[in-house]
């Protein structure tokens, strides 16, 4: 374990993982705040369903994932990374700005647009942040990395959904989210700054800037090589189950626990230090290498621990009828309840071994010339498993008329059969894939 915080001590490393930490915490900051916004203010302001809102806030900030996630594969791996990191951080402070402006003066259609700017930006990135660590880090450091950055992840998304509520809650909170959001994007750039130089992959690269036809020829080219179209159909489904179960955390907070805010937080807490701790435990268990050994178990846990949630919630003895919501001391104390909390937390940890091996696999397995475009193409794939996952649990809850605690059951079944489905697959076609050669020890810079 000392070994994969040692990396923090190498620039290559450090550079960009604080700039990803500090990108996604203000994503989450400023998505939060404004869901808070729209929750408790513009819908009665405006005069419209809060669902609906919502949902158009997600759809906004989803969307680019799909318009131009192959566009900026192409771009990533045409120029070189450092430079393109230092634009895009600039390019957030000026959305932050705008941002800005939206909340002090309570233009939403401002937000919204801002919003759909945010999904923009981190469209752009995450090509360049994924396909940027196969070729900073060294072999033995790779799964390290990704662990690292899993981490660092869930943990900003976390820490940014805390700090929108805190915000939310003070004296002038339009005001301080507007100052919280443009002094995180303007350190978030100055973290950049640090980022070393790394060759571009394809410098002669033609970039085609029609959206439609490129983001086909990413995924055909993806689909020619089947190892790494079943790694990111792997990736993609995890997307899907994490926003099955996060996105209904709230209500069966309220509903099922009849607990207040702070269980709603402390219930994603769980969920994320789980995925932490079971990402960072992935380097040791793999002894460093770029292994698929560690996805069966992650596989089972999510499974199983599901399932467990179902009956853990099912066989709860709560009174929903008293007007005052509980606190988490009020329901540590009752019978049950621990096991919902082991229950959340064992999915992240699972969750963690699961997705930590496919990311380092994506990423070592990808061509060196084609590494952001693979990226590009997960991202394309994880925005559809996203909206799938929003059509699946619509259709469970309300078409089907199924509860809660029956739709993770039904989850975490079909997690099983799409797990094993996809092991079988991985184990099939890992014998033609071949690990790509890491760039000349020049290019890395400490």
């Amino acid at each position: 374990m000392a070994n994969q915080f040692q990396l923090f001590k190498r620039r290559r490393f450090s550079a960009m993982f604080f700039t990803q930490f500090l990108g996604a915490f203000n994503d989450n900051i400023f998505k939060q705040a404004l869901i808070l916004v729209l929750t408790y203010t513009a819908a009665s302001q405006l005069g419209m369903e809060v669902s609906i809102l919502n949902n158009l806030a997600a759809m906004l900030f989803i969307l680019p994932y799909f318009l131009f996630s192959a566009l900026a594969g192409q771009i990533a791996d045409k120029f070189e990374k450092s430079k393109l990191t230092r634009l895009i951080k600039l390019l957030e402070i000026s959305i932050m700005i705008i941002a800005a402006v939206g909340f002090v003066f309570e233009w939403y259609a401002l937000l919204f647009v801002a919003l759909f700017l945010m999904g923009t930006q981190s469209t752009f990135f995450g090509p360049i942040k994924y396909a940027y660590l196969p070729q900073a880090m060294k072999d033995d450091e790779l799964v390290g990395a990704n662990g690292l950055f899993q981490m660092g992840t869930s943990l900003a998304i976390l820490l940014g959904m805390i700090i929108a509520g805190v915000l939310t809650q003070i004296t002038q909170p339009l005001f301080w989210i507007s100052v919280t959001v443009l002094f995180v994007a303007a350190i978030g750039y100055f973290a950049a700054r640090f980022i070393p130089t790394m060759p571009a992959m394809q410098p002669d690269l033609k970039i085609n800037w029609n959206i439609f036809t490129t983001s086909m020829a990413t995924v055909r080219y993806l689909y020619s090589l089947p190892f790494l179209f079943f790694v990111i159909l792997g990736n993609s489904w995890f997307w899907f189950y994490g926003a099955t179960f996060l996105t209904q955390t709230p209500e069966f907070s309220k509903v099922i626990l009849h607990g207040d805010e702070s269980v709603v937080i402390f219930l994603f807490t769980l969920f994320s230090v789980g995925v932490s701790i079971g990402s960072l435990l992935c380097k040791s268990l793999t002894k460093n290498q770029v292994s698929l050994r560690l996805l069966p178990f992650g596989i089972a846990g999510l499974s199983i621990f599901a399932i467990d949630l179902y009956f853990s919630l099912s066989g709860l003895n709560i009174d929903v009828n008293t007007e005052a919501l509980f606190g988490i001391g009020d329901l540590w104390g009752m019978s049950g309840s621990w096991r919902v909390f082991a229950d959340l937390f064992f999915l992240g940890f699972s969750g963690g071994l699961y997705i930590v091996p496919l990311y380092a696999s994506m990423q070592a397995y990808a061509p060196k010339s084609h590494r952001a475009r693979i990226v590009g193409a997960n991202n394309i794939f994880n925005a559809i498993f996203m909206v799938s996952s929003a059509i699946f649990s619509i259709v469970v809850l309300n078409a089907l008329g199924l509860t809660l605690p029956q739709l993770f059951l039904v989850t975490g079944i079909l997690n099983l059969v799409f797990g094993i489905f996809l092991y079988l697959k991985l184990n099939k076609h890992i014998k033609q894939a071949v690990i790509q050669t890491h760039d000349d020890e020049r290019n890395r810079q400490d």
